[in-house]
């Protein structure tokens, strides 16, 4: 690790950004996107937790479609920290960071049953969509409308794999009663 400590920017201020948004509401729209930067890596750790852990009958499907979810939750991590980056502030990168400006709890550490864990899930994306909805708003409210545009198109994704694990979690399916027991 390099000894040499030249700090660039600190964490916590805004800086000039080439958009031209006032420092004012460049603030405000940064404190919401490190917000949803720290929860979309809250959920993107609790996904592939159960990516890495779900079993039975419908394993591979699921396994799969967990996948795809994390990294899904992943790009959208990176296009926030870039976007906020080009807003003049500086992304939360540190797990500390993260944890204590995530707006959701994540599951334990303990192993679940998939549907359990799905159901975990999807407390989660509702509590992420909320906010969203509420930046949203902030963001246009701001002036902000690339940032606002940049959150609806993430939040359909969110509201697409929200609605994935609803159908999940219904009652249908192929596995025998027999082999629930």
């Amino acid at each position: 690790m390099s000894t040499q400590k030249t700090v660039r920017q600190e964490a916590g201020t805004v800086g000039e950004n080439p958009v031209r948004l006032d420092e004012e509401k460049a603030e405000q729209v940064i404190e919401a996107l490190n917000a949803d930067l720290a929860d979309a890596y809250v959920l993107y750790h609790q996904l592939h937790k159960h990516h890495w852990n779900v079993e039975g009958a419908e394993f591979r499907d699921i396994h799969v479609w967990l996948q795809e979810a994390y990294e899904d939750v992943e790009a959208a991590a990176d296009e926030l920290a870039e976007r906020l980056q080009a807003l003049g502030g500086v992304p939360h990168a540190s797990m500390t960071a993260l944890s204590e400006n995530a707006s959701v709890e994540p599951e334990d550490e303990d192993v679940y049953d998939i549907r359990t864990s799905f159901e975990n899930d999807l407390e989660m994306y509702g509590d992420i969509i909320e906010s969203y909805r509420e930046h949203i708003e902030l963001a246009e409210g701001l002036g902000d409308h690339a940032t606002a545009e940049m959150l609806r198109e993430q939040l359909e994704d969110l509201e697409e794999h929200a609605h994935v694990i609803d159908h999940y979690l219904e009652d249908d399916t192929l596995v025998t009663d027999a082999a629930m027991d």
